[in-house]
């Protein structure tokens, strides 16, 4: 039986790659504090998706040209005064799911693949769906790592950043954008709606090891094949949905490294206080 036949290989690989590029953007979504940016973009997303299909193009084709207004958008009003980003960046959220749903009643007949948008359906993906997600990855990561630098400096150090010549504004709109090439890449497998979670919680685990970029993306990265690896175990092991199977292992994997990483900490300080005390 050929490899790319059967579907829970597809899955698996698909899995694989889908996590490891959600960890790899989910650094810059923790980073700079993009997570409300995050669930709006996927949401945004939606009626992106719904019209591509429609149409009967792509749905990476439409989910990219409504992803990439919305973080243009977004962008543009947050740099005025009398904008505020967490305002314009809700009224997206809301207006863009309105905006798919409306889509969707238009059309008899087409609510029953709803669920697959919201969700995902990672058993169906398909070879292309495979290559979709690798050239994603790819392209995502040599833009990241090309970019490091600027990204850096704006992110963490924007007054720096302006000294040193970078066009903050610009270098603003490259993370936005590699966020929504990454959310529409894998929506087939996990859905607009639990995108979120593949996306932040691996990047948020790892934030909890270390403080250095290198690190933490390494461990992000892997977190988010683990959480893919994982939930598609899960999901076949017990029967239940492979979208919301790998949200959970995400979000577990989130809480697990939370406690641990606050029991390695604490340590240090309870022996150093068992010292202190005379004997």
């Amino acid at each position: 039986m050929n490899w790319w036949d059967d579907a829970l290989h597809r899955a698996t690989a698909e899995v694989l790659l889908s996590g490891a590029l959600a960890g790899l953007v989910g650094v810059h979504v923790v980073l700079r504090r993009l997570s409300f940016f995050t669930m709006a973009l996927t949401h945004a997303t939606f009626p992106g998706v719904v019209a591509a299909s429609i149409i009967g193009v792509n749905i990476l084709v439409g989910g990219v040209l409504a992803g990439a207004v919305v973080a243009l958008g977004v962008a543009a009003l947050s740099r005025h005064r009398s904008q505020n980003t967490a305002a314009a960046t809700g009224v997206v959220l809301s207006g863009g799911f309105a905006l798919g749903a409306g889509l969707v009643a238009t059309q008899n007949g087409f609510s029953r693949d709803l669920t697959s948008f919201l969700v995902g359906s990672v058993l169906t993906v398909s070879p292309q769906d495979l290559v979709t997600t690798a050239v994603a990855l790819v392209v995502v990561a040599a833009v990241l790592l090309v970019c490091a630098r600027p990204l850096r400096y704006t992110g963490f150090d924007r007054a720096g950043a302006r000294a040193a010549g970078f066009a903050t504004g610009v270098w603003d709109v490259v993370p936005l954008l590699a966020i929504q090439v990454a959310v529409v890449t894998i929506v087939p497998a996990i859905g607009t709606i639990l995108a979120l979670a593949l996306i932040v919680a691996p990047a948020a685990a790892a934030r909890q090891w270390s403080h250095r970029l290198s690190i933490i993306t390494a461990l992000a990265v892997t977190l988010g094949a683990l959480s893919g690896l994982g939930g598609l175990y899960a999901s076949s092991r017990w029967d239940v949905a492979a979208g919301a199977s790998i949200t959970l292992t995400a979000t577990a994997i989130l809480a697990l490294s939370t406690v641990l990483s606050r029991l390695v900490r604490s340590r240090p300080t309870a022996t150093a206080r068992l010292r202190a005390v005379p004997a």
